[in-house]
């Protein structure tokens, strides 16, 4: 089934203890597309680029079978740009700089070839845009999933207030919970977020897993233990990739397919933190995602022989 994903595609100038690169390839939307490309084929993805943004990289993506008809190409003008620097936990960082350039002013434009699809996948974006694109949308998709931060809670709140009660799953992290929700307590605080629209909640805890609230259920999904991680930098945005990804493959919206999906986008994420940038996405083959997800499900797969 088709997926269509708005978000950035941009330019990152990452710095960890284990490195540093010059101006690669990244963005929100750009990690979201290449993960759920090894789950879906009929792909779409919005967005916006600067005349400095290379052709090569756009075929990259046509050739992860992901439509770029709907990448804008600003003639004169910058792509996004941020760059910044792991401290040595790799949970926390600093932002070194950042330049909207082109997405200050972005109008997302839906294609009419884009019209139609399935799934929606609203990448880390203004919410005022993020609405945008569901009203532009001529037929509602059957899941609406989106991703927000703390940034624009501080800024936007009534937008993003209005927003998610579109959308039928929010993709947060722990720290945007409990600001969202004004509660320490994550059952809490999912339980007050999922009241002000979203039907189910996807609350990301990085190297500690993932869970999963729906109206009546919660999943929790572990963080597989990494030996060693090169780049946090688009982790979470490569999670909600592979988990609507996984979700346009099956065509099934249930909260037990949504458990499967989880996994899925665990296993994609713990692919994307093994290399700088989107490198690691480039090349994986299913053989390599097959055997990850059986380590996930290896990680809480047991039997109680007695209860007591």
């Amino acid at each position: 089934m088709s997926l269509l994903t708005v978000g950035s595609v941009a330019f990152d100038a990452i710095e960890t203890p284990f490195g540093k690169t010059d101006k690669i390839i990244g963005g929100a939307g750009t990690y979201i597309a290449l993960s759920a490309s090894y789950f879906t084929a009929d792909q779409k993805i919005v967005s916006v680029v600067g005349e400095d943004f290379p052709q090569e990289t756009l075929n990259d993506l046509k050739s992860r079978g992901i439509s770029v008809e709907g990448i804008q190409i600003k003639k004169g003008e910058k792509t996004f740009f941020w760059a910044g620097k792991y401290h040595n936990d790799m949970n926390s960082r600093d932002t070194l700089v950042t330049e909207l350039n082109v997405l200050e002013k972005f109008d997302p434009i839906i294609p009419e070839s884009y019209q139609d699809v399935d799934f929606l996948m609203l990448g880390n974006l203004a919410p005022s845009v993020q609405r945008q694109v569901i009203e532009r949308l001529k037929t509602r998709p059957k899941l609406i999933a989106m991703d927000t931060m703390n940034f624009w809670m501080d800024i936007a709140w009534n937008d993003l207030m209005e927003t998610i009660k579109l959308v039928d799953i929010l993709i947060i992290n722990d720290e945007e919970a409990r600001q969202m929700s004004k509660e320490y307590s994550i059952a809490k605080a999912a339980k007050k977020i999922m009241a002000m629209g979203p039907k189910y909640l996807i609350i990301k805890k990085g190297e500690h897993g993932a869970l999963l609230f729906g109206p009546d259920s919660i999943f929790f999904a572990p963080a597989l233990p990494l030996e060693e991680v090169f780049d946090p930098t688009g982790a979470g945005d490569t999670f909600a990739g592979g988990f609507i990804g996984y979700i346009a493959r099956t065509g099934d919206i249930s909260f037990e397919n949504m458990k499967r999906a989880v996994i899925a986008g665990s296993a994609m994420a713990s692919y994307c933190v093994e290399k700088f940038g989107t490198e690691r996405l480039m090349n994986l083959s299913e053989d390599e995602i097959t055997a990850r997800i059986q380590k996930f499900r290896s990680l809480v797969n047991y039997q109680l022989e007695h209860v007591i």
